[in-house]
């Protein structure tokens, strides 16, 4: 475990787990985690500290000055003791191998060596190897309801082989049948009943809870045979007892059933559910099963005496016979048998059809689904190791956690790694080799994994018992230190535990009679001050009284010695080229040079690598700053003009006033060398441009003045007169073209304006109402017109 804890610069660090489990032994110290380490220098410990003090992490060791071949940090390892590659043939070679020479798994078997706290990982390859031996259970429910479906099961060894042989060369089979236990209520147990428990004109065998028909056999035309004499039998309950056939079949391995050590299937035929553990007391059955083998004459004969198992007693049974399951069921039981899928590692369900008619694809596919997928499981490891995977799996795809355990999708040939990781966090109490096996599930092959553990230092095999360093033999000296006897304490074993408290002793841990018992900092052992330790393991209490400490220094910008010292007895022993209280003082006067590398501008002194200036008109960190002082160009203008030019303010004074200045002259501007001035450009009386550059080297000034003055032209008048006139007629013709164009524009407008009221004019054409016509008419009444 860690803390956090600000050192003296202010960062946050860790506070070590080593130091806070108060270690009395180097096997203590290197349990406690893998970066704590031991000093077994006899000269480590300064006075008043513990001896747990030599136990620490091992940075902070060889800071506290323990050389690297004093100290005890022993490393884990590992070493592979098997490593048989894995198995690359093809079913098509003329090769052909026995099940035990086949290979699927790589290493074999290694040691690790575990350091606590350490851990320690290994690679595990797996391989799919191509035409693999199978051995193949066919346990079929006979109660009446599947009648049906033993007419087709009859023949299913030959066909079975014929089709399993596109898979492997080597297949047997085999044949199991189950109906119920033979008490009540779950069979007639009446005469009549257990002659014939079927009703009507069926004629069934006796009930029975699990016989064996037929062990493995590679002879599938002896399968047809055996099954084709089965019949039918019957019970009184829906639920079967297959889990009591289960594990039975599981169980009894080689001896009955003929298992080899190749690939297991068992396929479990029912239309019905299952009895469980405890279904049992309904017949009087309170003992649980005890998962051993009970075949007699191949037929179960404790089914009345005991229970049916648990799923979790299958579950353990099944892995530990490397067995893997299909169940084959009708439809109206697939939801029941997908939930028990969940519980069984390496299981399949399959949906029977109602007369069993395609149990022989059912069974090819479930294999295929089976095979497909790899599942690494581990016997129970010791207390307090703990243990990882990581699957590197097909196509790049990389799991961890619960998923790092397996890897889908493989197919035969296919190799597919395992980084196992494994940590140890305490020492087993006899400190004895354990050994972890880890096994893909469903196959009979494993790693064997042995652990050995690191609990005690090499240098304690070297202690001297009794010896003479340990007050007259008082403890052992081992690794630096002295392991007092029991009743014995100390640091060098000198008192008797009955002596610790007394005032005596105590006496010897104070300054004076005025004072607290070491400092009220540590404990009083034995008459010897023990420091307390600080929660910051860079901290720490010494002295005879426990009176010192390296913490409590002074500061500067907030770390202890300014960081540029360390703390001793509360008093800052200072580096090289530092001084002061809190060696804030800086020997070094680089951060007081200026620009022209003397220190402080000369004006002014260097103090801590600070400048004192001198001079009030100058300030700054270097004392180059005058902000009264005129610029640098300014300042000597007149003195390079008068010597450059021979004119200006100071041309009748300038050999007194302008001695100091060393004149260089340049052709031309590019001429000028850099300064760290910049380059000045003045204006002369006679308005003309003079350049120069101004520098210092020690007490000589320097000056470079550019040969030639940049003296600007007069102006050219006939262009600028011949320039105005063209300028004034140009813009007066362009004022007469706008008052035209502008004169234009409002012509038409008024022209528009007239003719569109012209159009909008209307005459008044009524009459006169005064107005009589000169001519009156006159019609001859006997006018007829001819």
């Amino acid at each position: 475990q860690m803390s956090e804890w600000y050192n003296e610069d202010g960062m946050v660090s860790s506070h070590s787990e080593c130091t806070q489990a108060n270690a009395k032994s180097c096997g203590e110290c290197i349990q406690i985690g893998e970066n704590c380490a031991w000093c077994t220098d006899p000269d480590f410990l300064k006075q008043g500290e513990p001896t747990s003090t030599r136990c620490d992490d091992l940075h902070i060791l060889r800071k506290k000055g323990c050389k690297e071949k004093m100290v005890e940090n022993p490393r884990g390892g590992q070493k592979v003791e098997q490593n048989i590659p894995v198995t690359n043939r093809r079913k098509d070679t003329a090769e052909r191998l026995r099940p035990e020479e086949i290979t699927q798994i790589q290493p074999q078997k290694l040691t690790l060596t575990l350091r606590m706290g350490e851990p320690q990982s290994f690679n595990l390859t797996f391989k799919r190897a191509e035409d693999y031996p199978i051995d193949l259970y066919y346990l079929m429910d006979l109660s009446y309801s599947m009648h049906d479906d033993l007419q087709n099961v009859k023949k299913l060894g030959t066909a079975l082989m014929q089709e399993m042989q596109a898979i492997t060369s080597d297949f047997r089979i085999g044949f199991g049948s189950f109906v119920e236990k033979t008490v009540m209520p779950f069979i007639s147990t009446t005469p009549a009943g257990l002659r014939n428990p079927c009703t009507g004109q069926y004629d069934c065998a006796s009930p029975f809870s699990y016989k064996n028909v037929l062990s493995l056999t590679s002879n599938g035309k002896e399968f047809n045979h055996l099954v084709s004499q089965q019949q039918i039998s019957g019970n009184l309950d829906s639920p079967e007892g297959g889990f009591d056939a289960i594990m039975q079949v599981a169980v009894c391995g080689v001896s009955q059933i003929g298992w080899r050590n190749v690939t297991r299937l068992l396929v479990f035929s029912t239309d019905a559910g299952f009895h469980f553990a405890g279904d049992g007391k309904l017949g009087g059955i309170v003992l649980p099963n005890d998962g051993k083998c009970h075949l007699e004459n191949n037929t179960y004969s404790m089914s009345h005496y005991y229970d049916y198992p648990s799923i979790a007693h299958l579950v353990q049974k099944l892995s530990d016979n490397n067995i893997q399951t299909i169940f084959a069921v009708t439809q109206d039981f697939q939801d029941i048998y997908q939930e028990l899928k969940k519980l069984i590692p390496k299981s399949a369900v399959g949906t029977l059809s109602s007369n069993s008619s395609n149990v022989i694809q059912l069974i090819i596919d479930a294999y295929n689904s089976l095979s497909s997928e790899v599942i690494l499981e581990n016997s129970k490891l010791p207390k307090g190791v703990n243990i990882a995977y990581t699957a590197y799996c097909k196509n790049g795809v990389v799991q961890d956690g619960e998923d790092g355990r397996k890897c889908v999708n493989i197919s035969i040939g296919d190799a597919v790694s395992f980084n196992i990781n494994i940590t140890a966090h305490e020492c087993p109490k006899d400190n004895n080799s354990q050994t972890v096996k880890i096994k893909p599930l469903g196959f009979n092959e494993e790693v064997e994994v042995v652990l050995k553990f690191i609990c005690q230092c090499e240098c304690q095999h070297e202690g001297i018992p009794n010896s003479p360093l340990c007050h007259n033999g008082n403890g052992t000296f081992e690794c630096g230190a002295c392991r007092c006897n029991k009743g014995r304490t100390g640091h060098m074993c000198e008192c008797s535990t009955e002596e610790v408290n007394t005032e005596d002793l105590d006496g010897n841990c104070r300054r004076d009679n005025g004072s607290e018992i070491c400092s009220n900092n540590g404990d009083c052992i034995c008459g010897t001050c023990e420091c307390k330790k600080r929660e910051n393991p860079e901290e720490r209490y010494s002295g005879k009284y426990c009176e010192c400490d390296n913490f409590n220094c002074d500061r500067y910008d907030n770390k202890l010695c300014g960081g540029h010292g360390r703390c001793e007895c509360r008093v800052c022993i200072c580096d090289a080229n530092y001084t002061g209280s809190a060696c804030d003082c800086p020997l070094d006067t680089t951060p007081c040079l200026a620009a022209n590398q003397q220190i402080c501008n000369g004006r002014g002194v260097c103090e801590c690598g600070t400048c004192r200036c001198t001079d009030p008109m100058y300030q700054g960190p270097t004392c180059e700053t005058c902000r009264t002082c005129p610029g640098i160009c300014s300042q000597h203008k007149d003195c390079v003009q008068c010597r450059a030019f021979g004119s200006g303010e100071k041309e009748k004074t300038c050999e007194e006033d302008c001695r100091y200045l060393d004149l260089i002259i340049v052709e031309n501007l590019s001429e000028l060398p850099e300064s760290t001035h910049p380059t000045c450009k003045e204006r002369a009386d006679n308005d003309c441009w003079f350049y120069y550059t101004y520098s210092v080297n020690g007490t000589q000034e320097i000056v470079h003045v550019v040969k030639d003055q940049d003296c600007p032209k007069g102006p050219d008048i006939i262009p600028i007169v011949v320039g105005v006139v063209a300028g004034i007629v140009l813009i007066g013709l362009a004022l007469l073209l706008i008052w035209k164009l502008l004169m234009i524009i409002h012509d038409r407008r008024e022209f528009a304006k007239f003719e569109k009221e012209k159009l909008n004019a209307k005459w008044d054409t009524g009459e006169n109402p005064i107005y009589k016509s000169a001519v009156t008419t006159v019609i001859n009444p006997k006018y007829e017109g001819k």
